[in-house]
């Protein structure tokens, strides 16, 4: 595990440093307020002083956050952001405990939820993604999986990779026989709340056996299965051993070179979980007032069937006066120059529409700072 640990590590340096490189630094000023203390050139942003902010949750968008705050603190010295990958469940609970002072997730805060946080909450989805399914078969490219074959390797029901239902739809493919080894999220995830959701909405049986949640009870009775903490943990044990399939976010299987299956949709076709596919599910379905929107099983022929937006949770007001303009900020930056970086590290950019409405229920967190969307 330690070994797993250090690899899961190195993967997530490598992807950021990879990022970093592709996406160049600095961005556009996309703000008119005055600044104190702040390199000529750099964002206007209105602090009297050195803040520090801290943020935690979903280690999907983590890679293209961290980019972000590497960026935006380029532009903003005076601004420090940290913001820690521990899972979607973890930066719901430390969020609503008061532990740190934004939290993301992969699945939206319920009411009841958000009914315990003080000071009120913001969900505001500020990127999207697809929820690849990766595995490692050496001379194995171009898998697909239908519903049927899909659903019975997550229920541990398909345990060889030469399996008649896996062959079905692949008949230029030869599939080994080599045992399957299914890898999935041992801490308490959006991406595993999402990816179950899915599969909850395909298969009646799914549903009501295993159901859907940030955590389930996996059939590892039935077949053999591996736990990976964060998409980085998952990632690193697909990475390493032969004979895996797991789910991750796209980012961290393309910029880790794993292959990932195409997926059959709800019309029937065999799709990839790329910026077109992912689009085309975003593209499906309007984001309503509450900023919650879940893709359960989308529909179009080019839809990709596993595509969520990644939220960040905010209060509605902060007490200290620096640090609600500093979050603003940042919530800028990603708006606007952080969209721009999304593809290159495996995201979706958000459609302009929700990036104004985004801003527009952003803009209340603090009276000092206005955020400007193009």
């Amino acid at each position: 595990m330690r070994k797993i640990s250090q690899l899961a590590s190195s993967l997530t340096l490598l992807a950021l440093t990879a990022s970093l490189a592709a996406c160049g630094g600095g961005g556009t000023n996309t703000s008119t307020n005055s600044t104190s203390g702040t390199t000529e050139g750099a964002r206007q942003v209105p602090l009297s002083g050195n803040v520090a902010v801290t943020g935690a949750g979903a280690s999907f968008p983590a890679p293209l956050y961290q980019n972000w705050l590497v960026q935006l603190n380029r532009e903003v010295p005076q601004l420090q952001i940290n913001y820690q990958s521990v899972g979607s469940g973890a930066g719901v609970e430390q969020f609503t405990q008061g532990t740190i002072d934004f939290g993301a997730s992969d699945v939206a805060m319920t009411d009841k939820e958000m009914a315990n946080v003080k000071d009120g909450v913001l969900l505001l989805p500020m990127t999207a993604g697809s929820i690849a399914v990766a595995y490692n078969l050496p001379g194995v490219e171009g898998l697909k999986l239908s519903r049927d074959a899909f659903i019975g390797i997550f229920k541990g029901e398909i345990t060889k990779w030469n399996d008649p239902q896996i062959a079905a739809a692949n008949p230029d493919l030869k599939l080994p026989d080599t045992p399957i080894t299914v890898v999935h999220r041992a801490d308490g995830s959006g991406t595993t709340g999402i990816f179950t959701m899915h599969l909850s909405a395909i298969s009646p049986e799914w549903k009501k056996s295993i159901g859907q949640g940030k955590t389930v009870q996996w059939p590892t009775s039935k077949g053999k299965f591996l736990g990976g903490r964060g998409n980085e943990g998952v990632t690193a044990t697909i990475k390493q051993n032969e004979g895996t399939i797991g789910y991750i976010e796209y980012g961290f299987a393309k910029n880790n070179g794993l292959a990932m299956a195409a997926l059959e949709n709800k019309e029937g076709k065999f799709t990839l979980p790329d910026e077109a596919a992912a689009s085309a599910t975003l593209a499906s379905e309007p984001l309503p007032e509450d900023m919650r929107l879940f893709f359960s099983d989308p529909p179009g022929e080019t839809s990709y069937p596993i595509v969520t937006y990644s939220w960040m949770l905010m209060h509605k007001s902060y007490p200290d006066k620096d640090k609600a303009i500093g979050i603003e900020a940042m919530i800028e930056y990603g708006l606007t120059t952080g969209q721009k970086q999304s593809a290159a590290l495996g995201y979706v950019p958000l459609p302009p529409e929700v990036v104004k409405k985004v801003a527009a229920v952003a803009d209340q967190i603090s009276p000092d700072y206005t955020i400007k969307v193009e």
